[in-house]
């Protein structure tokens, strides 16, 4: 629904069939998906430097996106066993990795010019598979109770979905990137080089992982859609509740030895879901 799809074949680089492959990747570096006007501080967004300076590096290889992807599933699952045997440190690193991998399939796919529905959903489904995992992890360690993982998972979720449904909004009422869709409802076409039997199957699978989420989060806030540009000092505040900014917090909480504060956190965490919507309605009408 609100994750990025990339049709990049318009976004910029095919500008010649003889275009040197560093000034692509130079633009794209430079590239904003929001106008000047509106870019924020995006906090959950911190590894997008290390991120960009990977892709660049990679362009030319035989390294693909969904190998990226894959990559920041392995650094997930060492980050998963590093937290079953209280290695905080490691954790904590490959939680932080994770988060910069995450981020670096996507610039990847800018730069060669590679966009596919299979890596887009890949990348997602791998997300959520990791996220309640993490906290699995957690309540493991900390002799807590798998339904209490359960609650946080949830509130975890609806936290990166409201931030995303925000942030799709705004791109695309500041004429910004538009490539993200606010509602995605139809199977899509498999782009060239794709098997429409995977798009299909990994689109239904995204759907079943995301599709409460992202229904729920419109419920609460359906004018959001109407409402005039959101602010970057909201966006800003609204980006905490970002992927990158939720491994963060993991990480820290680690080094401070607190593994069995995570899921109380990101529970009470989640009561900003309410203060956001909040603050939108009453000052953003």
């Amino acid at each position: 629904m609100w994750h990025s799809i990339g049709q990049y074949s318009n976004n910029g680089c095919n500008f010649t069939q003889e275009i040197r492959p560093y000034l692509c990747a130079v633009f794209l570096i430079l590239m904003s998906k929001l106008p000047s006007a509106y870019q924020f501080t995006d906090l959950s967004d911190y590894g997008r430097p290390i991120a960009r300076y990977l892709a660049v590096r990679w362009t030319n290889t035989a390294i693909t996106p969904i190998y990226v992807t894959t990559l920041f599933i392995l650094a997930g699952a060492i980050a998963i066993w590093s937290i079953l045997n209280h290695w905080h440190w490691m954790a904590a690193l490959f939680l932080i990795v994770k988060s910069i991998l995450d981020a670096a399939d996507g610039e990847l796919a800018r730069l060669q010019q590679r966009p596919s529905y299979t890596g887009r959903y890949y990348d997602s489904i791998a997300d959520i598979l990791l996220n309640f995992l993490f906290l699995s992890s957690f309540a493991f360690v900390s002799e807590q109770s798998i339904w209490y993982a359960l609650v946080a998972f949830i509130g975890l979720q609806l936290q990166g979905t409201l931030y995303n449904y925000y942030y799709v909004i705004l791109r695309n009422t500041v004429a910004g990137d538009a490539t993200s869709r606010v509602f995605e409802t139809s199977i899509p076409v498999a782009m060239q080089g794709e098997d429409q039997r995977m798009v299909t199957l990994l689109y239904r699978t995204y759907r079943v992982c995301y599709g409460v989420f992202d229904y729920l989060i419109y419920q609460c806030d359906k004018k959001a859609i109407d409402s005039p540009p959101l602010p970057k000092w909201f966006m800003t505040l609204v980006s905490t509740f970002g992927l990158g900014f939720q491994l963060a917090l993991m990480a820290i909480l680690l080094l401070l030895g607190l593994e069995a504060v995570v899921l109380p956190f990101f529970i009470g965490y989640s009561f900003g879901i309410l203060l956001f919507i909040a603050i939108r309605r009453l000052l953003l009408k």
